[in-house]
């Protein structure tokens, strides 16, 4: 006869097993993720042969559109650098939605210093109800003179070829659009510095994992290069007026169209700007709650890709056995690698310290993303609908 006790100890015991094996699974993917990570980055960092075709290659005429919101530092660097091509024949139409915003004085300045450059300033104040940037671009594309399009993020640095590499495959009528991968850039402040890491150690990791395994579900809005009479097919930028994932939308249209999206060998910069903690959070939720819009699936499973905290998490539920403890460090050492992979070397040492408090935070940030729908973007408030649509409150 078994006793009360006796079925309480073989339940203890069964949960305990139970806790073993899930805790040793956890650590395990986590530590295959940390490794796959690392073997992605690699094969990123291979040369390409597409690159000495890229110049040679068909160079139509091109129109840049830079949505603008504010004197964002270092705007005036990263317009510069779009001013600055080796390419033959291009314009860039900038676009405000306030007549004082103080972006329209870079520009201004720009359009002096550069009399020889096709620079243009559209504004358009016309109230919005849905995605801002979107309705930007929809009055900037009215501008716009040639049928190739580029449209890229106002805090993004460029190199001086990079219309002819970003543009190169859509000589490919197969090709919908053209995306690139960004490494972010800060100069100083704790809160920015987590901001970069946030990009460059987890978001950008994920995404070249995806494209080992031959995914191209993504668009990033620090570039996104098309043909006009591909935009046109899918509705024109009206279709996504009112998606908060508007770069992703972009992406998603038109393979729906049976278009390829290509992510390019080649990797923009773009600023990170957090001056302080609540700015921080906003920005990475928004970002999180976006992807969780778009690909509710992938967020749930996107666990994994916060490997440390994850590992740890495991290594206690197992116990702290020994093989646990094995993954653990390899983990931890993975972790590190990485960490080093994506940044110099000074840098890397100078940021050792806030690894652990980065990948803690985005995992709790990833965590806090499931309760709300709500996001804040450019001093606007929104609640991301079910279909992503984005409506103000």
């Amino acid at each position: 006869m078994i006793t009360a006790g006796g079925r309480y100890c073989y339940a203890t015991r069964r949960m305990a097993s139970i806790l073993h094996i899930w805790g040793v699974a956890l650590t395990a993917a986590a530590m295959g993720y940390a490794l796959v990570a690392l073997i992605a980055l690699a094969a990123r960092h291979r040369p390409h042969a597409a690159s000495a075709s890229s110049a040679a290659a068909l160079q139509p005429p091109v129109t840049v559109l830079k949505p603008l919101c504010g004197a964002e530092p270092h705007l005036y660097e990263c317009l510069r650098s779009f001013c600055e091509q080796h390419y033959p024949r291009y314009q860039i139409v900038c676009g405000v939605r306030d007549p004082h915003d103080a972006a329209v004085g870079v520009v201004e300045q720009l359009k002096r210093e550069l009399p020889h450059v096709s620079l243009e300033l559209v504004i358009d104040a016309h109230p919005s109800s849905g995605n801002q940037k979107v309705s930007s671009l929809i009055a900037m594309l009215v501008r716009a003179q040639h049928r190739w399009l580029v449209i890229a993020d106002s805090d993004v640095r460029v190199t001086s070829d990079y219309l002819a590499r970003v543009v190169a495959p859509l000589n490919d009528a197969g090709v919908g659009i053209v995306t690139c991968p960004y490494r972010g850039l800060t100069e100083r402040g704790m809160w920015s510095v987590l901001g970069c890491a946030f990009v460059n150690d987890w978001f950008m990791p994920s995404v070249f994992v995806a494209a080992l395994f031959g995914s191209r579900a993504f668009a990033f809005g620090a570039t996104i290069a098309l043909r006009r009479d591909s935009l046109e097919a899918i509705g024109g930028f009206e279709r996504i007026a009112q998606q908060l994932a508007d770069d992703y939308r972009l992406g998603e249209l038109t393979r729906r169209n049976g278009l390829r999206t290509v992510l390019s060998e080649l990797m923009v910069e773009t600023y990170m700007h957090e001056p302080t903690l609540r700015a921080l959070l906003r920005h990475e939720l928004r970002w999180l709650r976006t992807i969780r819009s778009v690909q509710p699936l992938g967020y749930a499973c996107a666990f994994v890709t916060f490997a440390l905290p994850v590992a740890g998490i495991g290594f206690a539920l197992s116990g702290g056995g020994r093989g646990a403890g094995l993954m653990l460090a390899v983990t931890g050492v993975a972790r590190v690698m990485l960490h080093f992979a994506v940044r110099d070397a000074r840098a890397g040492w100078a940021h050792l310290w806030l690894l652990i408090p980065n990948d803690l935070l985005a995992f709790s940030l990833w965590c806090w993303g499931f309760l709300s729908r709500r996001v804040h973007w450019r001093q606007m408030r929104y609640r991301i609908g079910r279909d992503g649509s984005v409506q103000p409150l």
